[in-house]
């Protein structure tokens, strides 16, 4: 008998260990994040209507048919005129770009986010532990971040990734890299560097489908600084509840979507198909499968259930049955903000739709599109920002953050805001109070609409 409670009384305490030790690891486990910095150029960098017809006009491939696509493209994108473009191709110089382009284009966008980023956390670069760079087509050697270590003189051991070849969902990837890495290390500072070469890619040549992007992407960029240190959990604007990531590469029609090639002219460049639309939905869906049961309450989990059995049950009967038992996820009863990837109007439209958002949770990302366009992986914290700005965010609010890029792949996370009073402009700063912009119609309409006529078939344009 007392052999068969000591037995007993050491699986109990194996027990009672067993759970100690997994609650004292999940406590260890936590990502805050500390700030974050956004890029913004010059003023002369700005890609206005005038700047932009000269960089079209300058194209001696493109005939009528390709300037009239050009037209309805940038009318419908969502962009405005304040938007920041490459300095060679302002100079004129897209056509032969050079590898000082791409390395000067690097160098503004991370230095200053990170010199910024520094000044404001108070924290040295000598800390830092982990560095993430997530540059989808710009991969020299020395790498990029070896670039960075070299410039802020950081420490031997520092453990450095580059990130390539993931599009605009790679910031999504960097986070998540890093709060695995910290359920590894314990008491570690890291910084993800977010952003895209556009210098060096810009499409000279005439094919419409890979035209798109010159009229989408812009520059721009983010750092943002991460730790898992519970002493600095009071410092911490953000906390990470979860990421989920989803890549259907193994679609050959998805994985051939967003990719970059060369024209038959030899002209390199990015292309965007049809099927992209469908992709981007297929990867939604299966993230969402995922990443739901992590975020909404029992009782919407409940519903859904309830509902969805109710409809197998009246499968095959009349359709009013079936329609009355119909019921979709309401994310609002998990989720109070929505950072969805600054794609262009038709990505947001269809995100908007598919999660049955109203315009008040797609205006932060609708105004991060227009102010400063599609600049790729670094997008999400322009929306994160202007949310910011605009002093939404409140303590214990709970942020979606939504990304889709080349693969195909769907990644996205949920943050919750930490404290309560945040309202750093960042980027901002100069223009938030003219936002949110009531007209978003592109001055392309009013100027260039002519192009349209018919008369104009039998006009040479040079």
């Amino acid at each position: 008998m007392e052999f068969l409670v000591t037995i007993c009384l050491l699986f109990l305490c194996s027990l009672i260990s067993y759970f100690c030790n997994m609650f004292l690891k999940k406590r260890n486990q936590c990502c805050y994040m500390l700030g974050y910095e956004c890029y913004k150029a010059a003023d002369d960098r700005k890609l206005d209507t005038e700047a932009c017809v000269r960089v079209v006009m300058r194209n001696k491939n493109l005939g009528l048919e390709q300037y009239r696509f050009l037209l309805k493209t940038i009318v419908s994108s969502g962009l405005g005129e304040e938007t920041y473009g490459p300095r060679n191709v302002l100079d004129g110089r897209e056509e032969f770009p050079t590898e000082n382009d791409a390395h000067s284009e690097m160098d503004e966008i991370i230095f200053d986010t990170l010199d910024n980023l520094f000044a404001k956390t108070g924290v040295s670069p000598s800390e830092i532990d982990i560095l993430v760079v997530d540059v989808s087509l710009f991969s020299p050697a020395p790498s990029l971040t070896a670039r960075i270590i070299n410039r802020y003189k950081m420490r031997d051991n520092i453990k450095s990734f580059n990130l390539s070849g993931m599009g605009c969902s790679a910031s999504m990837v960097a986070i998540d890299l890093v709060q695995r890495l910290f359920k590894t290390y314990k008491n570690q500072l890291a910084i993800v560097v977010s952003t895209e070469s556009i210098s060096s890619h810009w499409y000279c040549g005439k094919e419409k489908s890979m035209m798109l992007s010159n009229c989408l992407f812009r520059s721009g960029g983010s750092s943002i600084l991460l730790a898992n240190k519970r002493a600095l959990k009071d410092r911490a604007i953000f906390k990470l509840n979860c990421a989920v990531r989803t890549n259907i590469g193994y679609d050959d029609e998805a994985y051939g979507c967003c990719i970059q090639r060369e024209d038959e002219q030899g002209y390199q460049g990015f292309l965007l198909t049809k099927s992209l639309t469908k992709a981007a939905a297929k990867a939604f869906i299966g993230n969402l499968k995922i990443l739901v049961p992590k975020i909404l309450p029992v009782k919407e989990l409940l519903r859904y259930a309830i509902s969805t059995l109710g409809r197998k049950l009246v499968k095959g009967q009349t359709p009013d049955a079936a329609r009355a038992l119909s019921f979709n996820f309401n994310l609002k009863s998990g989720i109070e903000h929505f950072c969805l990837h600054p794609g262009g109007r038709a990505v947001i439209d269809g995100l908007g739709k598919s999660l049955g958002l109203s315009e008040y949770d797609l205006e932060p990302t609708r105004m991060a599109l227009y102010r400063f366009g599609n600049t790729s992986a670094g997008g999400l914290w322009y929306v994160l920002s202007y949310m910011e700005a605009k002093k939404r965010l409140k303590k214990g609010d709970r942020i979606l953050m939504i990304s889709l890029g080349a693969g195909f792949m769907c990644n996205n996370c949920v943050w919750e805001v930490m404290k309560d009073n945040l309202e750093d402009t960042r980027v901002w700063k100069d223009c938030i109070d003219r936002y949110p912009r009531k007209n978003l119609v592109n001055p392309f309409t009013e100027k260039y609409s002519w192009i349209n006529d018919e008369c104009i078939n039998f006009v040479r344009i040079d």
